[in-house]
């Protein structure tokens, strides 16, 4: 049963990523004009292209940082296609040797937006490549060993590095300050993806109504990437169970199916909650402890899980580990008392 809920957390976080790959293309907007929600950072952006257009120049280097589906790749196609240039996609993990970046970057074209996704990961010899190629628009080469040891300056063409990440924190200094811009994306309200679920129902082809867009975006964790995979589920189920058409109370069943509750919680969220709990009294508990239980790995918990439980109250972060609060054992009606001493509900 453990072995077949984590494979089920993989293949979710997976289909997060890349479900339909050909449809996430589609429903991604291709402009800043089409993109709702993080109305600061867009109007940034905005401002950021129009002065780069007109001096003519590539834009700053640009760290977007937020949990997973908040829009940082869109964004990052986005900017590519307002400055009318390409965009080199890659991620921290796959750098794995300084010829992995020199290869991509000696073949930039000028202006070309280079989009690294999960920077955070990057090995710390492949970062060190990155820092005259960011500042000066040039790497090192070099030859032989020792005393006969020699470098060559190779120029490169000016580009535009993104960088996107789930944990700022693990960034180094100087990689942190070599970007201009540096924008934080927020979790979306429900009115932002009430408008996401409309947008991509129309593209789909898919008959919602209001109640029925509504009862999916608040489920939808505040992430456009969920409502979007929310939506198909719902869709299905509409498709297979109903006439088509997606109301609040098909929404509610479909997703009822899938184990989401009215927040958005999963069946690994509500377990997380159980573990913090029952196992360790209500915490504070270390996440290594809490993915060892679950046995999960803990950046999962951190990228994935944890962040929305944070902003939902549910948990509670400390210098300690991690609390669980009055909210959560309300919602899994559990009793609560705060201080867990003496006899009581744990002790049984």
């Amino acid at each position: 049963m453990i072995n077949e809920e984590i494979t089920t957390l993989s293949t979710q976080i997976e289909e997060d990523r890349a479900i339909d790959e050909e449809n996430n293309k589609s429903l991604r907007p291709a402009s800043l004009s089409e993109y709702i929600g993080q109305d600061k950072v867009v109007e940034t952006l905005k401002i950021a292209i129009e002065a780069a257009l007109q001096r003519k120049e590539p834009l700053e280097h640009i760290l977007f940082n937020g949990p997973p589906g908040l829009g940082k790749t869109t964004l990052a196609h986005i900017i590519a296609n307002e400055m009318g240039t390409r965009i080199i996609t890659t991620s921290g993990p796959a750098l794995e040797k300084g010829g992995d970046l020199m290869g991509l970057l000696t073949h930039m074209e000028k202006g070309d937006v280079f989009f690294i996704d999960e920077i955070h990961r990057i090995p710390k010899i492949v970062e060190e490549f990155l820092y005259p190629a960011m500042e000066d628009f040039a790497v090192d080469f070099i030859f032989d060993k020792g005393v006969h040891a020699r470098t060559h300056r190779y120029r490169l063409e000016r580009f535009t590095l993104i960088g996107a990440t789930t944990r700022s924190g693990l960034l180094s200094s100087p990689l942190r300050e070599r970007f201009g811009i540096t924008r934080d994306l927020e979790f979306y309200d429900e009115r932002d993806l009430v408008s996401i679920i409309t947008r991509s129902a129309a593209i789909l082809d898919v008959s919602i109504d209001k109640e029925g867009a509504y009862e999916t975006a608040r489920r939808a964790r505040g992430t456009p990437r969920v409502a979007n995979r929310l939506l198909k589920r719902v869709r299905d189920y509409a498709q297979v169970r109903a006439d088509g058409h997606i109301t609040g109370k098909v929404a509610i069943e479909a997703l009822s199916l899938e184990g989401i509750d009215e927040f958005g919680l999963s069946e690994t969220d509500r377990k997380l909650l159980r573990t913090v709990i029952i196992n360790y009294k209500g915490g504070p508990v270390g996440i290594e402890a809490i993915a060892a239980t679950l046995q999960l790995e803990s950046d999962v918990l951190i990228e994935v899980v944890e962040p929305y439980l944070l902003k939902m109250g549910f948990i509670i972060r400390t210098s300690q580990g991690r609390k669980a609060s009055e909210m959560a054992f309300s919602h899994l009606n559990i009793p609560y008392r705060g201080a867990f001493e003496g006899p009581g509900l744990f002790d049984k």
